[in-house]
């Protein structure tokens, strides 16, 4: 059985999502959200927290707990999620184009960051996210073929991740990532909806199952006005 403090934060979340509690409004306070989930007000701090942690809200000083704008869809930094769990979440409308789907082997670059042996093959995938009728990421995916065999154009379409856990039944753990801030390239241009953006925001990930194996690299290519990455750090001497 969860936690009652993280019930209450779904709830809260799912009332935001719902516009039952509309950006730039305040929720009521913890004493009348005590009343209303029959619990105490520590229960709910810290459910807030978790709201102010995950980007929802922002506790102000003898004014509550304001509701930030969602409009951006919001990545997790430190989370693990893949393209169709965040559009679904965000309740969007999504599609993914497949623009090219192959198997081969490894560029001697990739092959040594993949930690490939000399002949394993990868699938090489290159995708585009469509939300809300716009194509706003470019996902280009190299995954290792003799962990994820027989993957097909349609898997790609719908989800690898969904593919892989409950098809391969195979646990994904844990990922790298690194943030930088390019200027876009000719393929950014061609394949995205960039209306004279002069910056994506790229994110590569490293992708590992639980025993450490790396099955996955991918470089996730974000139109930069569409997108929030947010993650929650706490201050520790060092």
């Amino acid at each position: 059985m969860k936690n009652k403090y993280l019930v209450i934060f779904e709830e809260l979340e799912a009332a935001i999502y719902s516009g039952k509690y509309p950006a730039n409004t305040t929720l009521p306070s913890e004493n009348e959200l005590a009343e209303q989930f029959e619990t105490s007000r520590e229960t709910i701090r810290k459910s807030l927290n978790i709201l102010a942690q995950k980007g929802y809200i922002q506790k102000m000083k003898g004014k509550g707990s304001l509701v930030l704008d969602l409009q951006k869809l919001q990545f997790p930094i430190s989370g693990l999620v893949s393209f169709k769990e965040l559009a679904e979440k965000m309740g969007h409308t999504s599609t993914t184009f497949v623009e090219s789907f192959s198997k081969q082997k490894a560029s001697p670059r990739l092959a040594k960051e993949m930690q490939l042996n000399p002949d394993d093959l990868i699938w090489k995938i290159l995708r585009v996210r469509e939300i809300n009728k716009e194509k706003i990421i470019l996902d280009k995916d190299y995954i290792v073929e003799k962990y994820v065999p027989d993957l097909t154009v349609d898997i790609c379409k719908n989800s690898i991740f969904d593919y892989i856990e409950h098809h391969l039944n195979l646990k994904i753990s844990f990922a790298r990532k690194e943030f930088t801030v390019e200027q876009p390239t000719e393929e950014d241009y061609q394949l995205l909806d960039m209306e004279g953006f002069q910056a994506i925001v790229v994110v590569k990930n490293y992708i590992y199952f639980d025993n450490a194996t790396l099955f996955q690299y991918t470089e996730s290519r974000h139109r930069p006005d569409k997108f929030r990455f947010v993650d929650f750090a706490r201050r520790s001497e060092l």
